[in-house]
């Protein structure tokens, strides 16, 4: 708890994040596409996957599933925005490879199945497999926290952690 300017006490808001994937987890600014690295559409930490499921790295809400499938925003329930963008420039894949498992506006805690992917397919056809997973409003965050680079289990490992403005 913090003082607030009049005095009373205020509360500060933190969001955990877990791996939504099992793999190694890579500092964003190594992920080797510039819409990523240099952080344009955000913060955040990268995975290279190991397994075929995404699930669902904090309690809260379907915000967008892309229509070519490749990626899944979400929204924690304390308001982090999250992006998921699965391989890198998938999205010439028009949703080969990629099977979502939610619809937007649907609730989800963590751990829930969010998409399952056929990475064989994905290194086959698309520039990378590496995952950026981006804090999209960055602009209410406060504070941000990342885990060094490691070997993740998806629901488990923490990755990120924010506090809110």
């Amino acid at each position: 708890m913090l003082k607030s300017l009049f005095g009373k006490k205020q509360r500060v808001e933190e969001e955990k994040i877990v791996a939504p994937l099992s793999g190694k987890l890579v500092r964003l600014e190594d992920v080797p596409d510039p819409v990523f690295s240099q952080k344009l559409m955000g913060d955040g930490m990268a995975i290279e996957p190991s397994e075929n499921l995404v699930i669902a790295p904090f309690a809260g809400q379907v915000i967008q599933v892309f229509h070519t499938k490749h990626a899944i925003g979400l929204r924690s329930r304390l308001g982090v925005e999250l992006l998921i963008h699965i391989g890198l420039e998938t999205v010439n894949l028009s949703g080969e490879g990629f099977t979502p498992l939610v619809k937007e506006g649907q609730k989800v805690k963590v751990g829930d199945p969010l998409m399952e992917i056929d990475l064989t397919l994905i290194r086959d056809r698309a520039a990378s497999t590496i995952t950026p997973i981006v804090i999209t409003n960055s602009d209410s965050i406060a504070y941000i926290k990342k885990a060094e680079p490691d070997i993740v289990k998806k629901g488990e490992s923490p990755i990120i952690e924010v506090k809110l403005k």
